[in-house]
């Protein structure tokens, strides 16, 4: 087992729906004690989570009622913490942030311009207003058309109280491995942050490259699980070619100091 208690800042659980296949779903599938027993495995404590029901949502109120179970299932299952899901086409969701953020396992928000189908250039203001207000953590999508890293930069300029973390390192849809890196470079205020969770960053040098272009500092550990395989994710960390300190910095010593915790306990449900 790994020896570095971990924290993944980037996870789900429930039913995938949006793979082509049924059995590829099935794979992509797992309930939060499932997540949770996978995390243990790789020496991961806290998983920080959305739930798929509320990113792969059929309606706009299926968000609301997928934040309201997320919040249930996450204070009985020790070992995670909850992304709200904010989706700035349901005005109800701000609301409904500001009722969840007072509970101890609230970390912050997930946005997910692709898949709630708006872009960030157009609805960047409102969220980005909203979190510097609230003093809240972002975690977004981003590589596609609608959640270009680039295009959030300005909103995080603008807005420095709220913090932002660009999923996917290594991802682009232009297949431009770059756009991550060259978001946090363009950011002023030390507040973006990226994250691995992505099959990109199995690509040999690509960790060991944003390492070196911005710094270990804003680079967090995630796994995308269960779409991902957690193992597989914490391997590529626990192997990458960079300093131990760094390594502990993206595995845990980061998300610490983001979200003011500390790791400590098991992960059993």
């Amino acid at each position: 087992m790994p020896t570095v208690k971990a924290i993944d800042v980037h996870g789900h659980y429930g039913v995938s729906r949006d793979q082509k296949y049924a059995l590829t779903n099935g794979f992509m599938s797992a309930d939060a004690r499932e997540v949770v027993r996978r995390a243990k495995t790789q020496n991961v404590a806290v998983t920080v989570v959305s739930p798929l029901a509320g990113l792969m949502a059929k309606s706009r109120h299926a968000v609301e009622r997928a934040n309201r179970e997320a919040a249930k299932v996450v204070a009985g299952c020790p070992g995670m913490l909850q992304w709200a899901i904010l989706d700035p086409l349901n005005e109800r969701t701000f609301d409904q942030v500001k009722d969840l953020m007072t509970g101890r396992l609230f970390a912050g928000v997930k946005i997910h311009p692709e898949l709630h189908g708006y872009a960030i250039r157009k609805y960047g203001r409102a969220i980005f207003e909203f979190a510097e207000r609230q003093g809240l953590v972002v975690m977004t999508h981003s590589g596609q058309k609608h959640s270009l890293p680039e295009d959030f930069v300005g909103f995080a300029n603008c807005f420095p109280g709220a913090r932002l973390i660009l999923a996917h390192l290594g991802f682009g849809y232009d297949q431009d491995p770059s756009h991550q890196v060259r978001a946090i470079q363009k950011s002023r205020h030390g507040n973006v942050f990226t994250d691995t969770s992505s099959s990109k960053s199995l690509t040999p040098n690509l960790i060991e490259w944003a390492v070196d272009e911005v710094g270990a500092d804003r680079i967090l550990f995630g796994s995308d699980t269960p779409l991902y395989s957690v193992a597989m994710q914490r391997a590529r960390i626990d192997r990458a070619e960079i300093r131990e300190s760094e390594k502990r910095l993206i595995l845990r010593g980061n998300a610490e100091r983001l979200f003011g915790v500390r790791v400590q306990g098991g992960t059993s449900c």
